[in-house]
């Protein structure tokens, strides 16, 4: 007998296309950068390389030894790699007005909750007694305070994640709304000289 229910719609949207372009790309550019390695006698990094060397190197010294250590740095380089990557290239997909069509994929609120809770997970479960300590009983803090930060803590470890994916949807949301005002004050002025006009006040 029919029914009034609706088939689920699994069709590919152009944030998804997107994904699944950007994954490619990130494949692509690690792959040729490993090859690169791999051919350089010298070490020396050669061809996209070149490209990639200087940011793999900012986020190994400036993001994950300071904040993971030096002895331990190394087991969650990939990760950090991956997700720095990958943010990065979407903001630049999104900049681009033709193929791949400005998909704002970092200014969509479903994957951002998706990276922020993948880090969550890792984050909690790779813990270690001392990151635990610090949440549930700071050391060098008086007894009585220890009792008013502890639940503080333990809310901060949910909160940090919920802020972190809210910070990167609203500040890649805003920019794409700022790009869009002032491209069209080309069609309220009628001229490309209001769009000038645009970039030089907005700033101000």
């Amino acid at each position: 007998h029919a029914t009034n229910e609706q088939p689920l719609d699994f069709s590919i949207t152009k944030n998804v296309f997107t994904l699944f372009l950007s994954l490619t790309v990130l494949l692509l550019i690690f792959l040729f950068s490993a090859r690169a390695y791999r051919k350089s006698e010298s070490k020396v990094p050669t061809g996209i390389a070149r490209f990639t060397e200087p940011l793999i190197l900012f986020v190994k010294n400036d993001i994950a030894i300071p904040n993971i250590g030096e002895k331990k740095h190394g087991k969650y380089l990939p990760y950090l790699l991956t997700i720095f990557f990958f943010i990065w290239l979407n903001n630049i997909f999104g900049l681009i007005p033709f193929f791949p069509f400005s998909a704002n994929l970092s200014g969509n609120i479903a994957f951002t909750i998706t990276l922020a809770v993948i880090t969550f997970v890792i984050t909690n479960i790779n813990g270690n007694k001392d990151y635990w300590k610090h949440i549930f009983w700071m050391p060098g803090v008086p007894v009585p305070m220890k009792l008013f930060l502890a639940p503080i803590e333990l809310i901060g470890v949910f909160t940090k994640p919920v802020s972190l994916f809210i910070r990167l949807f609203a500040n890649i949301t805003a920019g794409h709304i700022v790009i869009l005002a002032l491209i069209s004050l080309i069609f309220v002025f009628k001229n490309m000289y209001g769009d000038i006009a645009g970039y030089i006040v907005a700033p101000v």
